[in-house]
């Protein structure tokens, strides 16, 4: 199982499909919901904690806007966990978060500059329905890419116990 991350960071249907692939999506819903839960934060979302906005500051400089700074202090961490990156160019404006155009620039940058260039899975959105089943397709195909030796070692357990039982039973 490897990391995800997905941009539009907060793509439910990119996060359930790598779910669904056995992998772990890194998305930014993760992220708040670790912001509002936790006991430190009085009244989400409106207060944060001291770290936030150092966390901030270590992808974003002090010249550039607080929204920038702020989505960064969620988004940046992401790309430091992510082992493979699925990035979804010319999506509309509802299919993921365009809250601020600066911070998706920079964000993809990161990502772009951190992975190696084969992790990651550039993709245009689909407008068809054909386009959607191969939109589709090449997610699971790059996914399939990144299945782990214990995946199949796991998957070849569970056929050696089937046989070993099935000779038993004979």
């Amino acid at each position: 199982m490897v990391k995800v991350f997905i941009y539009p960071t907060n793509s439910l249907i990119l996060a359930d499909l790598v779910k669904r692939a056995g992998h772990e999506p890194l998305v930014v819903m993760n992220q708040v919901r670790d912001k509002v839960t936790t006991l430190g934060v009085d009244s989400p979302p409106l207060n944060i904690t001291a770290e936030e906005p150092k966390t901030g500051l270590k992808y974003a400089a002090i010249e550039v806007p607080a929204g920038v700074r702020g989505r960064m202090s969620l988004m940046g961490p992401l790309t430091e966990q992510a082992d493979i990156a699925i990035i979804v160019d010319g999506a509309p404006a509802d299919f993921g978060c365009s809250g601020c155009n600066r911070t998706n620039e920079l964000t993809k940058f990161l990502v772009r500059d951190r992975l190696n260039r084969n992790d990651i899975l550039e993709i245009r959105y689909p407008e068809t329905d054909d386009q959607t089943y191969t939109f589709v397709y090449q997610i699971l195909e790059f996914l399939k890419k990144y299945d782990t030796a214990e995946t199949a070692d796991a998957a070849g357990a569970d056929k050696a116990e089937d046989t070993s039982g099935r000779e038993a039973k004979a």
